[in-house]
């Protein structure tokens, strides 16, 4: 597919940005409107290596999307890797880059794209993937301003957790028990 873009300006200081974008567990507090069953599946929820899996919200579709970082470049850009449809078979990435706009703000720039893995993945993605994908993303880079500019103490956001993971019977690291 080829690339979809989405932009908006913010107007809080670039590193803080890049740090609510790169903590992935803070993510369906601002995708959750598209993504569904979403969880982190490494303990670490920043920075590179952290993943997420989350089921793609959308009309006769059962995607599955495991979401990998394999760049952070504090302030200024997070690459993440998708691997979706059945068995992982279609590449995608998603690209963030931040940059400074006068004192206090910051533009978002996000771009998303795939290489499917099969003529018939590229097919599904022919059929209106691409509008679809494009008002999502313009739709979170939205709930994403509102985050920054909005007063955050009215509602805490949503967090994502590891799945399977139960805080009661985890290991107590450091403890002589």
């Amino acid at each position: 597919m080829n690339p979809v873009r989405a932009q908006v300006t913010i107007s809080a200081p670039r590193e803080e940005v890049f740090d609510f974008i790169a903590d992935l567990s803070a993510r369906p507090g601002w995708c959750g409107h598209y993504q569904r069953d979403y969880h982190l599946t490494r303990p670490r929820a920043s920075g590179k290596g952290a993943g997420a899996r989350f089921k793609v919200k959308a009309r006769m579709n059962k995607t599955y999307v495991d979401l990998t970082v394999v760049e952070a470049v504090r302030p200024n850009l997070l690459r993440e890797e998708l691997r979706l449809w059945r068995l992982g078979r279609t590449r995608g990435f998603a690209e963030y880059e931040l940059e400074p706009v006068g004192r206090a703000a910051t533009r978002v720039l996000l771009t998303v794209w795939t290489e499917p893995g099969t003529r018939l993945d590229a097919f599904k993605e022919s059929m209106g993937g691409r509008r679809w994908l494009k008002r999502k993303l313009n739709k979170s880079l939205g709930k994403l301003r509102q985050v920054f500019e909005d007063d955050r103490r009215k509602k805490p956001l949503e967090r994502a957790t590891i799945a399977g993971y139960e805080p009661a019977k985890a290991a107590r690291f450091g403890s002589t028990v």
